[in-house]
């Protein structure tokens, strides 16, 4: 335990505070082939030149002997003084406004001169109701579709995209983000040419500092193609066994980027998106040096000897790892890599063990993924742990993550598709998840964008200990992303005494952030938050640059449910899921370690997200 005050609660008048605080391909006849379906449908759903409004007098059909009688009728017309006010309010934003029918709710429709956006077009309504106060609500008339499904022959085989038990909900995100404009950095074994990949992949580097685990009889180059990572009996080890060429990268690269809509073999989650290869694991492996520079490569930070990568990623994938704890130099490349906002996502390990012990997992400030099973639950290899952030489908024994391969068992081969299992399979999908929530708003930086993606999850459908806030809800991400979700909060401040759970502050809106002080070195402060039935509440702790503050967060009855533990100037996340059926109130605690204290010296930041 690191904290050298307690970590349990300090408990008083605890009740008090407990009331207080497949489809069908939907590609149309004559849509081009440059420009995919879910494209256009963006630019279309985006506009709109209609408005509905209801007038609080006029009434919906009447429902006579159990049907009903009126469905499509002609209304009375427009009174005089209402068409005025009409006409008023569309020249007050240049445009032209007619009556153009009723609908079965009573209200009217009126079509404008021209498509807006559905910002202008809600503007309008807003003026119109401002106006008349006969109008009972007014807003734009929005156009929907039908949610695209790709049309890629092995889609059906994508449970993890789609199923509602275990998979992602990512045929909803598809009408509003596909990635475009984000780069995912692929920082593994390089890549295979592929038929799913092409347009794809970007120009990247291999890092391999060493000829014989790079395989390809050079050191490092900009050639990130992968020649196979196979091994003999004993190379990487006395006893180790033989091991044919595992194409790992290419695998990751599928998952997040594959062509889609292209009538054959898999999608990708994020196929707007581009792919930069980087690679750093070869025969038996790679090196922490190596795979740091590939981290700051990738971010767009410089290493000697190698050209500048054209355009930084924006999204790092790591299914990678090894035991230890996270050493200094792959900690100071993911710093490096953040201070670019870059965010880093990265495989929570296979042991079945607490991913504490596994690295870069409990490396500070990335996004560390474990897997779950086609049930909603922990799959069987998955590391797990409170460093754990969420959870996505890795797949388990008869039910793998079906991605692109190659054919080769030592060199490259014939393309090919396979599934595989593991943390590894996990973590491209929400690195492909982040590339949509980047692509949605590019503004986020690496702690709104975990925030955001933690406050989204959705609950466990099945058991999941130690997995992080949930499994990704890759459409509710896009939508907190976008604002629509996740909470856009306010700021507020601490307020003294607050060192126990029964005098915690307490917050009321989803991402409030709260400035406080740790006063003394025996200051520790404490928030309460009513978390809803099903949410997630998401704590993200920034303390100063010279101080050492960590996070808890515990139930009414004083039980530690998650926290977060890291070093000097780190930043501390932890999350908690309400499964239950009711709100209840969940306790945030700051804890000073070591570090400045007082006004000027021990200030912290609090967001608390759900």
């Amino acid at each position: 335990m690191k904290s050298q005050q307690s970590k349990y609660p300090a408990v008083l008048k605890l009740c008090a505070a407990a009331v207080i605080g497949l489809g069908a391909n939907v590609a149309g006849a004559g849509t081009p082939t440059d420009v995919s379906p879910a494209a256009q449908r963006a630019i279309v759903s985006d506009q709109t030149d209609r408005i509905i409004v209801k007038y609080k007098d006029e009434s919906g059909p009447v429902v006579m002997k159990g049907k009903m009688a009126g469905v499509a009728r002609a209304a009375s017309p427009l009174s005089v003084t209402r068409k005025a006010m009409v006409e008023r309010a569309g020249q007050q934003f240049g445009m032209m406004v007619r009556e153009s029918h009723t609908i079965a709710t009573g209200a009217r429709i009126f079509k404008l001169d021209r498509k807006v956006s559905l910002t202008d077009a809600a503007k309008l309504a807003a003026d119109l109701k401002e106006r008349d106060p006969s109008v009972e609500y007014a807003e734009p008339d929005r156009m929907m579709h039908p949610l695209f499904t790709p049309n890629d022959s092995m889609y059906n085989q994508q449970w993890d995209f789609f199923e509602a038990t275990g998979g992602m909900n990512v045929p909803a995100a598809w009408d509003k983000s596909t990635g475009t404009g984000i780069r995912v950095a692929v920082i593994d074994t390089g890549y295979r040419p592929h038929a799913d990949l092409s347009g794809q992949i970007l120009a990247g580097y291999d890092f391999i500092s060493d000829a014989t685990i790079g395989n390809d009889g050079n050191g490092r180059d900009s050639d990130a193609s992968d020649p196979g990572d196979w091994t003999a009996a004993g190379e990487c080890g006395s006893g180790e066994p033989a091991s044919n060429s595992s194409w790992h990268g290419t695998h990751v690269a599928g998952t997040i980027a594959a062509v889609t809509n292209n009538g054959s073999g898999v999608a990708g989650i994020a196929y707007g998106a581009k792919i930069v290869p980087v690679r750093v694991l070869g025969k038996c492996g790679g090196y922490t040096s190596d795979i740091a520079d590939g981290i700051i490569w990738a971010s767009g930070g410089t290493v000697s000897g190698v050209p500048n990568i054209a355009a930084r990623a924006q999204v790092i994938n790591m299914s990678l790892g090894g035991g230890g704890a996270c050493d200094t130099t792959t900690q100071n490349a993911i710093n490096s890599a953040r201070s670019r906002g870059t965010v880093v996502v990265v495989a929570a390990g296979n042991e079945s063990q607490n991913a504490s012990n596994s690295n870069p997992a409990n490396c500070s400030g990335v996004i560390t993924v474990a897997a779950t099973n086609r049930s909603g639950g922990r799959a069987s290899y998955s590391n797990y742990g409170t460093i754990v952030d969420v959870a996505a489908p890795g797949g388990d024994s008869g039910a793998a993550i079906l991605s692109t391969l190659n054919a080769g068992t030592k060199s490259p081969g014939a393309d090919s598709y396979a599934g595989y299992m593991g943390t590894s399979m996990a973590t491209p999908h929400v690195a492909a998840v982040v590339a949509l929530m980047l692509s949605k708003n590019p503004n986020l930086t690496p702690d709104d964008v975990e925030a955001r993606l933690k406050s989204s999850a959705r609950p466990f459908p099945a058991s999941c200990s130690g997995c992080g806030a949930g499994i990704v809800d890759a459409s509710a991400a896009v939508d907190a992303a976008a604002g629509s979700g996740g909470g856009t909060g306010t700021t507020i401040s601490e307020t003294e005494s607050n060192n126990t759970m029964g005098t915690a502050n307490s917050v009321t809106t989803s991402g409030t952030t709260v400035n406080g002080t740790m006063s003394s070195s025996s200051d520790t402060d404490y928030f309460v938050v009513q978390l809803p039935a099903g949410k997630t509440l998401s704590a993200a702790l920034t303390p100063n640059s010279s101080s050492d503050y960590d996070l808890y967060i515990y139930n009414s009855a004083g039980t530690l449910l998650a926290s977060s533990e890291n070093g000097t100037g780190a930043a501390e996340a932890a999350s908690s899921a309400n499964t239950g059926s009711t709100t209840s109130p969940r306790y945030v605690r700051v804890v000073y370690y070591s570090g400045g204290t007082g006004s000027t010296s021990g200030k912290y930041a609090l967001k608390l997200t759900w």
